[in-house]
């Protein structure tokens, strides 16, 4: 049977994203999972899917790493052939990744309207890959479902006016879904030797990191200096990187960062909740220490996430190493603390209810 929607995954940030708003239009629309394959190993991959009780997809493009050009050529020439073969009403992609944009490109030109979740958001880093997906995806989008008011005025500056819709984000609403299930999962705190705020958290994946030695270096040296050991679950082109810059000796010779592997969402939300800060280079994680109330030290000079360093909760180092040093010892977030900057966890609900209103409209 023909689908009314497809929903169009491949990376870890869109499973997150992907989860509530199935919970919320399973049993009310018709619909199939495409998954690209752009995380192809378990632990970024299946793990999330049955932790977060998706359904399986029902096509698994297995695209795998590669190149920006690669990867978004081949899911491209994937999709559209699944595009052709099952003709919905509806694409819907998440967030900012080649997934995103191949999703969006193979719909718009078969014709096929584009739903963006996550819209209007931005960093103003054109030189990340992320950014010019969201960019372009927006400008060929026909619903717009903005997570902040920020997001509707970014659309708006650009010249966008119809069909944006402030919903609030679907991370929250995972996190509010996720959260106490995450504490069923407190065992690896056990299994790490863990006692609450006596630790840092690190996360280092985006390319402008960890494609520079020197980034990558003054990042690796500056939490090696820390007073508080650091759990690094280190993304496989983190390792990569790492190996090729020959950092990971000079890692073990400082003895207070401790690599482990990548963990699924749920372990993730109880090391971040027990951490005493979060230093990331992640979108997703600056957000879920908002919600956790952690201090997160963002190793870019920009984020897309801005509200939470106006509430005082973030703070922008960038590769600093000096800067990075200080805020670790120094930068203990903020009492102010604004629930409703994402939303009220009803977003994905919202997003339902729009989908099925463009559904009626274009039957």
């Amino acid at each position: 049977m023909t689908p009314d929607v497809i929903y169009i995954v491949g990376a870890r940030p869109n499973f997150i994203k992907l989860a509530p708003l199935i919970k919320s239009i399973k049993g009310e629309v018709d619909f199939k999972i495409v998954h690209t394959g752009q995380h192809y190993d378990y632990e970024m991959n299946e793990l999330f899917f049955r932790e977060l009780d998706l359904p399986d997809p029902d096509y698994h493009l297995g695209v795998g790493s590669g190149s920006h050009g690669y990867q978004t050529g081949e899911m491209l020439i994937r999709i559209e052939r699944v595009l052709e073969g099952e003709r919905p009403k509806l694409v819907i992609v998440l967030g900012d990744t080649n997934t995103t944009l191949a999703g969006a490109l193979a719909a718009v030109k078969l014709k096929i309207d584009v739903g963006h979740v996550e819209a209007g958001v931005r960093s103003r880093e054109r030189f990340m890959p992320e950014e010019i997906n969201r960019v372009l995806v927006d400008h060929m989008s026909s619903l717009l479902f903005a997570p902040t008011q920020r997001a509707v005025a970014n659309l708006q500056s650009e010249g966008i006016r119809e069909n944006i819709f402030l919903v609030g984000d679907v991370m929250f609403d995972s996190f509010l879904i996720y959260h106490d299930i995450a504490k069923r999962y407190y065992n690896i705190m056990e299994e790490l030797g863990l006692k609450p705020k006596d630790y840092l958290l690190l996360t280092v994946h985006r390319a402008e990191n960890t494609d520079s030695k020197e980034r990558l270096s003054n990042i690796l040296e500056a939490v090696s200096g820390s007073p508080w050991e650091v759990i690094f679950p280190a993304h496989p082109r983190t390792i990569a990187a790492m190996k090729r810059f020959s950092l990971i000796e000079r890692i073990e010779r400082a003895g207070n960062v401790r690599i482990i592997k990548p963990l699924g969402y749920l372990e993730m939300l109880v090391l971040e909740e027990n951490a005493k800060k979060i230093l990331t280079d992640s979108g997703g994680v600056q957000k879920e220490a908002y919600f956790l109330r952690v201090p997160c030290i963002t190793l870019r000079e920009r984020t897309e996430w801005m509200e939470t360093v106006e509430e005082g909760w973030n703070v922008l180092v960038g590769a600093d190493k000096s800067r990075i040093s200080d805020a670790i010892v120094n930068f203990d977030g903020s009492e102010r603390y604004n629930q409703y900057i994402f939303g009220n966890g009803g977003a994905s609900d919202r997003i339902t209810s729009i989908i099925k209103d463009f559904l009626r409209f274009k039957d």
